[in-house]
């Protein structure tokens, strides 16, 4: 609030009248009023200025770094008019929001010159200042020098503007007029007034510069901007790091010309930029002395004018197609599910087991896991995945049981379409991360060859391509059989099962562990009601004992399978023995004796034990040899 000029003997005499009988005079402003209660109130002493709430000069060496954008605007706008500042002897003062001075500029022979740095301005420390009500109100305002607490400054006015940016205070600037006769208060509120505009502005703009670049230096790909004479006047994090590798940036940032550090540039999309052709989402190879790179590259040329011909500078943007790669396999769902942590039991093999998990975990070797068919090996390589170095890159899967040759061939490392277009294999798209082979043991012997290669060379090719590309992946194989007696019995291939088994974890089977199926059984139960959002379900002892006493051939598996269906089946919240089918979705109706497949899948539940699976059935012995000798089948 901007106020007309004012009698100064009535102001004198309206202070005069408050200090001595604690009297307002109707016609002192509001705010005014307001602080000179404030400040009696805190006891400030009107007679001598007590600076006792004062920065030391390390906490005030503090406070300038954290603001020194703002103080460094102010500092180049105040050598433009010092000599204005010191002709007609004014005071500037620069504070943050909590009125605690940040920078002086005045006359050096100004008798507060030594006073204001480091000082809070407050009202419950100097009394009534102009900024201090601006700190209340935060709008500009102006005090004459009666209105102000401390009586020696009487003779000086002084006026405030409040530095506003998205809405919040941040900064307040003062103007102090040491002689009020020699300068018209119109010309100090235009120097206010235009000090605001211009540091307000100067603000915004340092915060968007400073986010534009705290997201570009986050972003997973490298930005140039580069001048007509191939010079990078500005690369972001990714950018720096790319021309330091290749010794192309000093330690001041500056950076060599383009064309002396990339030996094909002129077979590049920034030469055909400065051509005014832009190009997005090339595919493009930069051949430097120290690397060679394959990025996918946008290049976009930039100009004065749009009918200026001359192309003046070219902004590229150019992503490694390694973490292009990584980042489509994150989207895809290429990510770990399960921690270590999250696989139950207390058995003396189990914690064996999990503890040389996390050991093996932390190195660097390639891990063979060994174990019967469904004792949860895939868990258990999700889990070694999220205890590694490899966290943060993608877990992909494969199982070499799931399709043909040719198709697992092509899955494995990719394959060229035509002579343009190629797609990456599983092997690529786990690069920096781990790679799942499951049921390695089916893995044709002439693909076994080419991965025992690729990962002794760290280089892979699509099939129907010849150009190499580096790999840094790591392989955690699986096999429900023994692979070392495949390799003796040359079944599998020696070099590769050299290569994945520096590391061999032995999982143990279900019915080794049997202890802990109890706990395994009410942990399946709890992640069923989460994943599908049911009312828990409790599991009684006399059924957790029915599942501890069973073989379980199928192992973990075959244990959540005949959970899940106990789980759905079951209307009440206690699952009672007689709810626990240890046949799975195999009901003793079901037509058997007529369905092989019905037969077989009985068996299996049975663990190929006929006197269980008779009682599973309710039929004799005698009836279950008679239907083995009718499908074909041996004990």
């Amino acid at each position: 609030m901007i106020r007309e000029h004012r009698n100064r003997e009535k102001l004198i005499n309206y202070y005069k009248i408050f200090i001595n009988k604690g009297i307002t005079d109707p016609n002192v402003h509001p705010w005014i009023k307001e602080s000179w209660e404030l400040s009696k109130q805190y006891q400030v002493n009107p007679k001598k200025i007590l600076a006792t709430a004062r920065l030391s000069a390390y906490e005030l060496a503090q406070l300038q770094s954290k603001h020194s954008d703002a103080i460094e605007y102010l500092d180049n706008f105040i050598d433009s008019i010092v000599d204005f500042l010191h002709e007609y002897n004014l005071c500037l003062t620069i504070m943050d929001s909590e009125c605690t001075v940040l920078k002086k500029y005045a006359n050096p022979t100004s008798r507060l010159i030594d006073r204001l740095e480091g000082v809070s301005l407050t009202t419950k420390n100097v009394g009534t200042l102009s900024c201090n009500i601006v700190k209340e109100h935060k709008v500009p305002f102006w005090v004459f020098g009666p209105e102000i607490w401390l009586e020696e400054l009487h003779e000086m006015n002084s006026g405030s503007v409040p530095i506003m940016v998205n809405g919040e205070l941040t900064y307040i600037v003062s103007l102090t007029v040491m002689e009020y006769e020699k300068i018209p208060q119109d010309v100090v509120l235009a120097l206010l007034f235009t000090l605001k505009t211009a540091l307000e502005l100067n603000i915004r703009q340092s915060l968007n510069i400073k986010a534009q670049k705290a997201i570009l230096d986050a972003a997973p790909f490298a930005v140039y901007h580069i001048m007509s004479e191939d010079k990078i006047v500005y690369a972001n994090r990714m950018g720096e790091e790319r021309l330091s590798a290749i010794n192309a940036i000093n330690e001041n940032k500056e950076t060599a010309h383009l064309k002396d550090i990339v030996l094909n540039y002129t077979h590049t999309p920034i030469y055909d930029g400065f051509q005014g052709i832009s190009c997005y989402n090339r595919e493009t190879t930069w051949i430097t002395n120290n690397k060679t790179y394959e990025d996918i590259t946008t290049v976009v040329p930039l100009k004065n004018s749009e009918d200026d011909e001359d192309v003046q500078s070219v902004v590229t943007v150019s992503m490694p197609i390694e973490d292009l790669r990584t980042l489509v396999a994150h989207a895809s769902g290429y990510t770990a599910k399960y921690s270590l942590s999250s696989m139950v039991g207390e058995s003396k093999a189990f914690v064996q087991m999990k503890e040389r998990a996390y050991r093996v975990a932390r190195n660097k070797n390639h891990i063979l896991l060994q174990g019967e068919a469904g004792i949860g090996k895939q868990r258990l390589a999700h889990g070694i995945h999220m205890a590694s170095m490899r966290m943060a890159g993608p877990l992909i899967s494969i199982n070499c049981a799931d399709s043909t040759p040719e198709l697992l061939e092509q899955d494995i490392f990719g394959a060229a379409t035509d002579s343009d277009v190629s797609h990456p294999g599983k092997l690529e798209l786990a690069s920096k991360g781990t790679l799942f082979i499951d049921e390695i043991e089916k893995l044709p012997s002439s693909i076994a060859k080419m991965l025992a290669k690729a990962l002794s060379e760290k280089k892979t090719h699509r099939i129907g391509e010849s150009l190499e590309r580096s790999i840094d992946v790591r392989i955690i194989a699986a096999s429900d059989a023994n692979l070392r007696r495949l390799t003796e019995k040359g079944q599998f291939d020696e070099k590769l099962f050299n290569i994945i088994s520096r590391s061999i974890i032995r999982v143990p089977s279900l019915r080794s562990r049997r202890d802990d199926i109890p706990m395994l059984a009410i942990n399946i139960i709890e992640e069923l009601s989460k994943q599908h959002q049911m009312e828990p379900k409790v599991l009684l002892p006399e059924s957790l004992e029915v599942l501890r006493t069973y073989d379980w051939p199928g192992n973990i598996k075959q244990l959540q399978s005949v959970l899940e269906y106990s789980f759905f089946n079951t209307s009440g919240h206690e699952i009672y023995p007689t709810d626990i089918n240890l046949m799975g979705s195999v009901k003793p109706d079901n037509k058997w004796k007529t369905d092989k497949e019905i037969f077989l899948k009985a068996w299996k539940a049975a663990g190929g034990n006929v006197s269980r699976l008779s009682n599973l059935l309710s039929v004799s012995r005698v009836t279950l040899y008679r239907y083995i000798k009718k499908y074909g089948l041996e004990k």
